[in-house]
Parts: structure tokens; sequence; C-alpha cells
């Protein structure tokens, strides 16, 4: 009986003792976030944040990413910065504190490459005035910009934002700027819709961008889906503003498609065959089981707008299969070797499918367009095929930033400039 009084006793202080272990425990977790606070906020203000946002900060997730990237950039007040976000507020800090410079040097760029040109302009004309020769004989006079509009489309597809991360939603605006500059620029000209035109997209080009589309000519802009684009462009190419049928767009003699079937390829559906198919539009994606052999006049070609570094497979395919369209793919593989992946960045389709309608040649628009960087050079007569094209995922970021300033101040020029921005964190 003594023994058991003892215990039970003993049992009320060891249930004290427990929960005094708990509240030190409780009390030092209190203490060290209060530590982690006061050091986040040491840290901000190292960066320069203002009092206002020094409470705007994001909390570890458990998997040891920003809860900022799991929520969709939330903010939850109280709690540390990340080590990732510090990163991206002294990026961004950085980039503002250096704007101006890359203004003068994209400037001084400019200067120095005009005053290239008078040089050898110069220069060649001192040459044939020592020979002899006329002057006007070897300057070949520069064919002035005009606009010459065919009855193609395209249309960038934006609705995949859903898949994508904060900055490759940052490049898919440098992506869709350049594809507006280069089809500008172009020889002939396709009318060019940007689709699913929403959310962060366009929050950017009304931000940062500064609603810089809203001075683009000849584009549709909506928020509709591709398929809504498609039917605003059905009407623009059977219309008296459709443009100029030049002799490589003409449907062939022959009556064969534009489009032809990879034999090797095991997908079942014949899709150009079904009559519920959608023969006026074709979206490009690498799934595709068609090839594209030549761009035809009435035709809309659909190019995803998608920069997920080759994560999601099959999206673009998926998507047109969804909405009943034809596919098809660049023939990158039958023209080009490559010492990297088959990809393509969404401005880069455009440029491509620009350049062969300016030339009729598929090798050379590749070889024109497709990165140095890449090590791609054009296969010879018979050799094996390969992959397709990409549907758009690689950011581009530094397509921008090279093409940024370049060429003479046109309209279209301005444009390119102005897409530096773009670059931004």
């Amino acid at each position: 009986m003594a023994d058991q009084s003892s215990q039970n006793a003993s049992a009320p202080i060891a249930m004290n003792g427990m929960e005094t272990n708990g509240n030190s425990s409780a009390n030092a977790n209190k203490r060290k976030a209060s530590s982690e606070l006061d050091s986040g906020r040491q840290q901000r203000l190292a960066l320069g944040d203002d009092a206002e946002g020094l409470d705007q900060t994001t909390e570890r997730t458990t998997d040891g990413q920003d809860e900022e990237d799991a929520v969709g950039g939330a903010a939850w007040p109280g709690a540390p910065l990340s080590k990732n976000h510090l990163k991206r507020l002294k990026k961004q800090q950085l980039y503002e504190t250096f704007k101006e410079d890359r203004k003068l040097k994209r400037k001084d760029k400019r200067h120095d490459r005009q005053a290239r040109k008078r040089a050898e302009r110069d220069a060649a004309v001192a040459a044939a005035q020592a020979a002899g020769i006329d002057p006007a004989t070897v300057l070949v006079p520069k064919e002035a910009w005009k606009s010459r509009p065919v009855p193609i489309a395209f249309i960038i597809d934006c609705d995949f934002e859903e898949y994508m991360r904060d900055p490759e939603i940052v490049s898919l605006s440098s992506q869709v700027v350049r594809s507006y500059s280069q089809n500008r620029r172009a020889k002939y000209q396709a009318h060019l819709y940007i689709s699913s035109f929403k959310g962060k997209l366009k929050t950017r080009f009304e931000t940062v961008l500064k609603n810089t589309h809203h001075n683009w000519k000849n584009v549709w802009v909506t928020d509709a889906d591709f398929t809504g684009a498609a039917a605003l462009a059905r009407k623009t190419l059977t219309g008296s503003s459709a443009g100029e049928v030049i002799d490589i767009i003409k449907p062939s003699e022959s009556g064969s498609s534009s489009l032809v079937r990879d034999e090797a390829d095991s997908t079942p559906e014949a899709e150009t065959e079904d009559a519920d198919v959608d023969q006026s539009v074709v979206y490009l994606s690498s799934e595709s089981p068609y090839t594209l052999e030549r761009l035809e006049a009435g035709t809309t070609y659909v190019i995803g707008g998608l920069v997920d570094r080759n994560r999601e497979k099959g999206l673009c395919y998926k998507r047109a299969k969804e909405h009943n369209v034809r596919t098809a793919k660049l023939p990158i593989g039958e023209y080009m070797a490559m010492q990297s992946r088959y990809v393509l960045t969404t401005n880069q389709v455009v440029e491509i499918m620009a350049k062969w309608l300016e030339c009729g040649d598929w090798g050379k628009a590749f070889l024109d367009i497709v990165p140095k960087r890449k090590g791609g050079t054009l296969k010879t007569q018979g050799e094996g095929d390969g992959e397709g094209e990409g549907e758009g995922n690689e950011g581009a970021d530094q397509a921008v930033e090279e093409a940024a300033g370049e060429g003479e101040r046109s309209a279209a020029e301005s444009v390119a400039d102005a897409s530096e921005s773009v670059s931004a964190p």
C-alpha cells in the first residue's frame, strides 16, 4: 500500500515535469521564430526594402521550396524571407539599378553600328572613284520596307499559364514581342494573332511593358482561346484584306496535301482525312505524325506559347486533338543535324515560317534562324529523318537581348528595342 501511495504521489510530479518540459520547448520555438523573423527583417533592410514591405514575406514549405512558388506567389505576412526570394529581390534591385546604363549601351551600340556602315560606304565609294567606276554602281540601295501581307495567319496560343513558373511567363512575353517584331520586318507578313491573352502575361504587358502592344500594327490580341482567334483569322483570310497569294503558297496543282504522314509513326489517327476535322487550322506540335511540307494560302498555323523547360510532354498535340484540328511538325529533323535537342522557341518558329515565305527553302530558313550555339548543320540529300519541331520550351531572353536595338530605326525595330525591358527578372 505504501508503495502504491508513493507511486500515486509521484504521478502528479511526473506530469508536472512533462508540462514544464513542453512549455520550455514551446518557449524555445517561439524564441527561435522571433529570432528568424528579426533576421529576415534585417536582411530586407540590407536590401533596401521600405518599411511598408517589411511584413510582406514568404515562408519555406516543408519540401524546401518557397511558399511563394507553392501557392502562386502569395506572401504570408510575419514569416521570414527564404534564400531564393532574397536572391530574386536582389536580382530585381540590380536590374533596376543598371536600367539606364543598359539604355546608354544600346544607344552607343547603335551609333557605332551606324558609324561602321558609313565608313564601309565611304571606303567603297573611294575605291570606285580610284578605279574610275561610277560610285552609284557599287552602292546597292536598301529596299524600302513596305507592308506585303499574305493570306496566312499565325496564332500564338498563350493558354498554358498553369504549366509555367513566373520566370517562364517573362520569357514568353519576350517571345511574343520578338515574334511581332520579326513578322512585321519580314518580306511577307502573315496575319498575327495572340490568343488567351490574360492572367500574368496580360498584366506584364500592361505594367512592365507599358501597353506597348497597343501600338502594334496588324496584330489581333484576344482573350479567347485559339479556336476563337482562328474564327477571326478565317474572316480576315477570306476578306479583301487577306493579302497577296504569292506563288509558293498557292495550292498544289496535283491537289496533294501540304501535310505528309510519317509512315514510321504508329499513331493510328488519320486526322487529315476526317470530314469533321477543321482543315483551315494546323496546330504545330512535335508529337504530330504529320510533317509540314509547305505553307498554304488560307490556312491558320497555331504555335503553342509554352515555356516549360521540357517538363510537360504532348500538351500542344493533346490540345489540338481535343479541338479537332489538324496537326503537323516542322521538318527540322529532315533538314538539320543538331548537336542539341530539336527544340525551338515560339518566336523562332514564327521567324522560320516567315523566312520560308521569303525563300521557299526550309533548309535555308532553319540555317538562318536556328541559333548557332545549337550547332545545327544542314543534312546531305537522303540523310535520315529526325525529330520534329519543339513546342517553344526554351526561354527567349537571350534572343531578345541579342536582338534589342539591332537594325535601322524603323517602327518595328523600336518594338524590338523596347523588348529589352522584357528581360527583367
